[in-house]
């Protein structure tokens, strides 16, 4: 049976309250997104281009890839603002047929930015209907069957795609290449996520004390929204056992709590962890069986735990698997980290 963490970085779809939250901490503008500085200079400047043109052309299509939790979703919202688009917003498993992208793509208007998350998950009968009304701004489709079947070819207005992924990978060569802008989201710096901490207090009114905001970012697994998710837990804590206002001592107390430890990891990681080196040593693991001694899915493994282990080099890719790592053998057996 999986473990529910708290440092997962999907967003919880069945708590609407959370996810009210997680929406009005999210930032609108480039000048209230922080961090990935590279990614925003290369955004702004093809969005800067094309008002300056004013000849009714629109944005490229742009692909957003990297682990969850980075803000690819947030990015799309800011880009349609500062586009002054309306932002239409869907994911790769919520279309399941051609006729549903086509009831999205017909309803678009001029200019519109639509968002498909988890891109690469699209049906391979849906891309084939989205080449064109990428590339063309064309939709084909199919009236009637067997013999007396025709295609029909309908004009689009012209949008922008924004398509957001884990795993560029698994997207089709032809789907890929019609994007004009790509870019990879990087984990963000600890400074970075101190400042994205300081402004979710000033959101949600709570006082936090520099040192408490550096502990909080140095357990965050370098990723806003686990940042985001810590902060409201301990927020809670601070409420609770204390005067709301969040210190070194009280952060102390709920990440302890929480069990995270210096690193940022989990029970659920350092179980990961222990069970490879227990029962495999210094030799490869393959995918498939550290998913039966976890109990999770092994696309689990390889998009949740594995990227945030491998930045750390707690954990290492080989061709004939995984192994733990030196650095990762010490991390097991540092009694402070058996929180």
């Amino acid at each position: 049976m999986a473990i529910e963490r708290l440092v997962e970085p999907t967003v919880a779809q069945n708590d609407s309250e959370e996810e009210r939250i997680e929406i009005s901490l999210r930032p609108t503008t480039f000048d209230e997104y922080i961090g990935q500085e590279h990614l925003k200079n290369n955004i702004k400047l093809a969005i800067d281009a094309v008002k300056k043109r004013a000849d009714g052309s629109t944005l490229d299509h742009v692909l957003l890839y990297g682990p969850p939790g980075l803000g690819k979703t947030t990015m799309a919202g800011v880009i349609a603002h500062e586009l002054g688009a309306s932002l239409r917003v869907t994911s790769g498993p919520a279309i399941e047929r051609a006729g549903d992208l086509a009831s999205i793509l017909t309803n678009l208007k001029d200019g519109d930015v639509l968002f498909i998350d988890e891109i690469h998950r699209l049906r391979r009968t849906v891309e084939e209907v989205l080449y064109s009304a990428m590339e063309d701004y064309k939709l084909d489709i199919v009236i009637g069957k067997g013999p007396a079947a025709r295609s029909v070819r309908l004009d689009l207005p012209r949008f922008t795609v924004i398509g957001a992924t884990t795993r560029t990978g698994s997207l089709a060569g032809p789907l890929r290449d019609r994007f004009g802008i790509i870019h990879r989201l990087e984990y963000y710096k600890e400074p970075e996520i101190e400042q994205i901490l300081n402004r979710t207090a000033g959101i949600l009114t709570t006082k936090i004390e520099p040192e408490a905001c550096k502990l909080l970012a140095s357990r965050s697994r370098l990723t806003p929204r686990i940042a985001n998710r810590i902060f409201k837990r301990v927020r809670d804590y601070a409420d609770v056992n204390g005067d709301g206002i969040i210190d070194t001592a009280m952060a102390t107390s709920a990440l302890s709590l929480m069990e995270i430890d210096h690193l940022g990891l989990d029970p659920a990681d350092r179980n990961m962890l222990r069970l490879m080196w227990e029962n495999y040593g210094e030799r490869p693991v393959g995918l498939t069986t550290i998913a039966a001694l976890t109990g999770d899915e092994a696309t689990t493994i390889e998009d949740f735990y594995e990227p945030y282990l491998l930045q750390l080099g707690l954990i290492a890719r080989t061709p004939k698997g995984r192994v733990v790592t030196e650095k990762g053998r010490k991390h097991l057996q540092n009694p402070e980290n058996n929180v």
